[in-house]
């Protein structure tokens, strides 16, 4: 049974996107990403190197969660990481 999704979730299955697009239009995904929303990748390989680009352009900024991992299908859950609460010192 695939993942539930949340009504704010957009899920790509990227595995219909031709590969020399695939990055390109991942990286235009989460540059659009809601500060509510969540984007699930479906994949049929890890997607490690999404994840290393990902995580050298937004740092802890954004959450990478995997729901599956494999050996055939790979789903990835991306989320803006929570920004830390304000604390006011006196």
């Amino acid at each position: 049974m695939p993942p539930t999704t949340n009504p704010s979730e957009r899920v790509v299955d990227v595995r219909k996107i031709e590969p020399r697009f695939r990055h390109q239009i991942v990286d235009n995904l989460v540059a659009n990403l809601a500060p509510e929303a969540t984007l699930q990748l479906i994949a049929d390989h890890p997607p490690e190197p999404l994840r290393h680009r990902l995580e050298m352009r937004y740092g802890d900024r954004l959450r990478w969660t995997y729901l599956e991992e494999g050996p055939e299908v790979w789903r990835v859950r991306l989320a803006h990481a929570a920004a830390p609460a304000d604390v006011h010192h006196v």
